[in-house]
């Protein structure tokens, strides 16, 4: 009672570089102007309107996700998972500014190519007739030096067969990335730097409770709406970012 799972993907996209406004060149010939940006893009800036064009650059993503599943029991079901990530191209965002310790500030500059593994494990394990309970840890690394982990747990209660509540929680942490550093504490003489906090290293919660319903007659009577649920949860990080999600999930048939 085992499955394997492969599934593979590619992604092909352009990238427009928005740069901030103090970074953007202007003219004022009828002949354009190409300017190379501290992160390696280009800005084009013509002479007849004064604003540069935004260019663009590509950026590829190839990834290979693997699964496998095992029914261990008739209540224990289990997951093994498994990703292989690349990208290759811009992976910069030239709108976020960096600020060096010297005072002076750029752009965002992080190399062209990226590699991710994402390791993953999940079990459900069904507890008595009306409670379900469902787990997931997540190990995650790249090359950039960012590594994490997840642990997700969520209890599903049915109260009765077409009504059940779902208190889930979820804890996350990270690294941070071998380019990142706070504002005025990157090197002019790096090659790679950023101050984006999306590669700082912090830890973050998710926790919340979620309501379905899937009566046999259809939600309120509608036969074509078959399922409803909805979920609240808050999130917060350790560095102050708070957020409250609500989410609405319509089945139909």
């Amino acid at each position: 009672m085992g499955e394997f799972g492969v599934k593979l993907q590619g992604y092909f996209d352009h990238v427009k570089l928005i740069y901030p406004s103090e970074f953007i060149p202007t003219s004022t010939t009828t002949t354009g102007t190409i300017v190379t940006s501290a992160s390696g893009g280009s800005s084009y800036s013509s002479g007849e309107s004064g604003k540069a064009h935004i260019p663009s650059s590509p950026r590829n993503t190839y990834s290979a996700s693997f699964s496998y599943s095992q029914i261990i029991t008739s209540r224990l079901q289990i997951m093994f998972l498994a990703d292989v990530v690349t990208q290759h191209g811009f992976l910069s965002l030239p709108f976020h500014r960096v600020y060096f310790s010297n005072g002076k500030d750029t752009i965002e500059r992080l190399p062209s190519s990226r590699f991710k593994l994402p390791l993953g494990f999940r079990a459900n394990y069904f507890l008595g007739d009306n409670v379900i309970l469902r787990s997931y840890y997540r190990y995650y690394t790249d090359n950039w030096g960012s590594k994490s982990n997840t642990a997700n747990l969520e209890v599903v209660y049915k109260i009765s067969p077409f009504l059940s509540v779902s208190p889930f929680y979820r804890y996350y942490t990270q690294t941070g990335a071998k380019y990142f550093a706070p504002y005025q504490e990157n090197s002019p003489t790096q090659t790679y730097f950023t101050s984006n906090y999306e590669y700082a290293k912090f830890n973050s919660q998710f926790f919340g409770i979620g309501f379905r319903v899937a009566p046999p007659t259809g939600v309120l009577g509608w036969q074509s709406l078959h399922e409803l649920e909805l979920r609240y949860g808050h999130y917060k990080q350790n560095v102050g970012l708070t957020s409250d999600v609500v989410s609405l999930s319509l089945g139909f048939k």
